[in-house]
């Protein structure tokens, strides 16, 4: 394993989407959704560890997460542990481990991945990470990893890529979630990928992208005095981190630079940002009726997902494309098509309970 190669496993989301299975207490990163015996972090974590070595793995979170990243990743140290004090979006979480990684090692090259998504085919993902560190590694870019899109999805952002010759693209656009026409059209142009918020770059080009358009940003987290990495880390980081500006990589650095290139990827993923993207991966009976954890009956019932907790016995009649979940002392009942609102019905339910 090359000891350069470092990585930022970002679990600190609350997966409104997935409520009342995610909840702010207990995330979908550390449930095990597709019923695999491992969760979304664990997974994730030992994908990675493949190519990059345990104690370079770093977990960005939230602080009351820490002890379910300790417990569900016994091979990391709580140094290993980059604990946001309060919700900052992706920018200055990714500063802040970037300064961290180049003061542990001056030519580190980094991988952001998303503790949450599903990869099938991870010896291609392997693959794929390692040409873009190899590309990095050279030349002065940020990368990100374009997904082959299959159908027109509206809830993912799109990546538009100028045609060469090369693997690698100079990417021309990024488009947040479009309508479904604008996606049918992308997906007939052929030059654009789905945004799977998978990054790599040099710690140093990075730290230079954030100094040219993040300079506030850099003033703030930057101390110029080896903080990190020391016994001062923790205090200063309570101190400073609020005071960065709440915006995502992508509006932050992405969008706004010049160096951005992108790697089209096919390694089937999927985000399992809700129900639906949950169902699409799991197996099926002979009426497309999805099950995770429970023992069911479906009786003239076709397209439902049911997920319940220790083999509860549920009978579904006459049920066509639903969601039915159960958590502790909460029941939703949504029909599929319907599965965004759920992040509003998790609103309405915290309200009124």
């Amino acid at each position: 394993m090359n000891s350069n190669y470092y990585a930022v496993i970002m679990a600190g989301g609350v997966g409104s989407r997935l409520w009342p299975v995610s909840t702010e207490k207990y995330p979908k990163q550390f449930h095990d959704l597709l019923g695999t015996g491992e969760s979304l972090l664990q997974r994730t974590f030992s994908r990675i560890n493949q190519l990059i070595p345990s104690e370079n793995i770093l977990i960005a979170t939230n602080k009351r997460y820490e002890e379910l990243v300790l417990e569900q990743l016994p091979k990391i140290s709580s140094k290993q542990v980059l604990l946001e004090p309060t919700m900052r979006n992706t920018a200055p979480c990714i500063l802040y481990a970037a300064l961290k990684i180049r003061q542990q090692k001056e030519n580190a090259v980094m991988l952001v991945a998303p503790s949450d998504h599903w990869i099938e085919n991870e010896t291609e993902f392997i693959k794929n990470i390692e040409t873009s560190f190899n590309a990095c590694a050279k030349e002065d870019i940020l990368m990100t990893l374009g997904i082959q899109p299959n159908h027109p999805n509206t809830g993912y952002g799109y990546i538009q890529f100028e045609e060469n010759a090369s693997e690698i693209k100079k990417v021309k656009t990024f488009t947040e979630k479009p309508n479904l026409q604008k996606a049918t059209q992308f997906l007939a142009s052929g030059d654009y990928l789905w945004n799977a918020g998978i990054f790599v770059w040099s710690a140093s080009s990075i730290l230079d992208s954030f100094k040219k358009h993040l300079p506030e940003m850099v003033g703030i987290l930057d101390d110029g005095n080896n903080v990190y990495n020391s016994d001062f880390e923790d205090d200063f980081i309570k101190n400073n981190y609020e005071k960065c500006e709440n915006i995502s990589i992508d509006f932050g650095i992405m969008e706004r630079s010049e160096k951005v290139h992108v790697l089209p990827v096919d390694f089937s993923w999927d985000d399992l940002g809700t129900w639906g993207s949950l169902y699409n991966k799991l197996g099926k009976d002979t009426h497309q009726n999805a099950t995770v954890g429970a023992t069911t009956i479906f009786k003239d019932a076709s397209g439902n997902m049911v997920s319940t907790k220790n083999g509860k016995k549920v009978i579904v009649q006459g049920l066509q494309d639903f969601i039915v979940v159960e958590k502790d002392d909460v029941l939703v009942i949504c029909p599929r098509k319907d599965e965004q609102d759920i992040k509003q019905l998790r609103t309405e339910a915290k309200e009124k309970f």
